[in-house]
């Protein structure tokens, strides 16, 4: 065998673990994504590829409603180049214990059925987004950590993925409009 396989396997192996929401169960502020996205709010961001280039700024603004369970955010994105894009996800509640909740969502650009898990000031979201890039649409997972900073503020980041290797990440400061912490 290789002298470099097992090596490769253990960096693997690595990049699959992480941080169990759960260790963050006693921090504060308490992030209740209904409660947070209720209203509208702002978000900038960027894009940057795996060695750190930036390769695309971004505004969102999002407008967050309750539909008896379901809460809907329409998210309106304005890139740095001028495009836009939108995406409307339909969250609802799924349970949780132990000091959690479990959410579920939907968004028209997105495989199957997102999963989240908040717990203290935190927000673990995973799902599938279907990326369009020059004609060709990439199935790209996504492990979402948002940290609700204080009542207006929450920063977000995102690891991209295609067959476990990392593409990108992505960052995000959301800040809720007329709100004072």
């Amino acid at each position: 065998m290789k002298r470099w396989i097992p090596t490769l396997l253990a960096a693997l192996l690595a990049g699959c673990a992480g941080p169990d929401v759960q260790q963050y169960r006693a921090a504060t502020p308490a992030l209740d994504p209904a409660e947070y996205f209720g209203g509208v709010t702002d978000a900038w961001g960027i894009f940057q590829k795996r060695n750190g280039e930036v390769t695309k700024r971004f505004h969102v603004e999002i407008t967050g409603s309750r539909q008896q369970d379901t809460l809907v955010l329409d998210e309106r994105f304005r890139y740095d180049d001028g495009t836009t894009q939108q995406r409307v996800w339909r969250l609802v509640r799924d349970g949780g214990d132990n000091g959690e909740q479990r959410w579920r969502g939907t968004a028209a650009d997105v495989k199957g059925e997102a999963q989240g898990t908040a717990a203290g000031n935190a927000l673990r979201w995973q799902y599938t987004l279907l990326l369009p890039v020059d004609g060709t649409t990439y199935e790209m997972q996504f492990d979402d950590w948002m940290f609700l900073i204080d009542r207006c503020t929450m920063m977000n980041r995102a690891s991209m993925r295609k067959f476990g290797i990392e593409f990108g990440q992505v960052t995000l400061t959301f800040r809720r409009r007329g709100c004072n912490p």
